[in-house]
């Protein structure tokens, strides 16, 4: 994206498009908005019932160099990579923690970013493009029971940093956004797996998550879905290295 852009320009006029996990959730909530922008995007997802553009386990890297393929075949090139392709992991105190789901959850969440960006980067480097890597709230703060899942997601902020300093003199601006509690099948599997481990009811837990936002209640989707355009628009072409939560204010992670 040239730094002579229209900075007041929030369209994506054709932009090729690449999200990771896109089959549905936030990732299929970020690839229609990018679509109604007028984005040309393909969706990537484990999940061949979802029907993505191609199906793709983005922690092995002979996966991802197929996808990569496949986009250069459809799309000639890539302007944005939106990496939100992401597991919850296992509930439990560390003690009590299965060691080998640990290392599940940080390999998909973690080591996939890191796949699908070192993939993406020439691409991106011929466009100047963007990266948008989706963290979350536990990406900022501390989120008990749920180790794995925030070491993964404080490792993608790291990586967004430090991603922004390597890239950022070659014109390519990497960004985090920070979603909340996000309404939907995914955070009541949250709910009811917390509940399990707590002895607590899922409908106390749900409420001590709206208690914890300045707002008082979940987000959706679309919210988040609409950073993401902003971001890969030429309205932030000097926005970089920044992590934007999307979250009504997140005031803590306990209850």
């Amino acid at each position: 994206m040239s730094t002579t852009a229209n900075s007041q320009d929030f369209t994506l006029g054709g932009l090729r498009v690449l999200v990771t996990g896109g089959g549905s959730g936030i990732g299929k909530s970020i690839a229609e908005a990018m679509t109604r922008a007028n984005a040309r995007v393909v969706v990537c997802d484990a999940d061949y019932i979802t029907n993505p553009d191609f199906v793709c386990d983005v922690s092995k890297s002979e996966d991802v160099d197929k996808m990569f393929e496949f986009v250069q075949r459809e799309l000639g090139g890539l302007d944005v990579l939106v990496n939100n392709v992401g597991v919850p992991g296992p509930t439990a105190r560390v003690d009590e923690m299965d060691a080998d789901a640990y290392d599940e959850c940080v390999r998909i969440n973690l080591g996939g970013t890191f796949r699908c960006t070192k993939a993406a980067v020439p691409m991106l480097l011929k466009a100047k493009g963007s990266i948008i890597n989706i963290s979350t709230s536990a990406g900022i703060f501390g989120y008990p029971l749920r180790s794995p899942y925030v070491a993964a997601k404080w490792g993608i902020i790291g990586l967004t940093k430090s991603w922004a300093m390597e890239l950022g003199a070659e014109g390519v601006r990497v960004n985090a956004i920070c979603p909340g509690s996000v309404s939907g099948p995914r955070m009541s599997g949250v709910i009811e797996r917390e509940a399990a481990a707590t002895g607590v009811s899922a409908e106390q837990i749900r409420q001590g998550y709206a208690n914890q936002v300045s707002m008082k209640t979940f987000i959706d989707a679309t919210d988040v879905a609409a950073a993401a355009v902003f971001l890969s628009s030429p309205a932030a072409r000097f926005i970089t290295g920044q992590v934007l939560p999307v979250d009504g204010n997140i005031e803590t992670m306990r209850a």
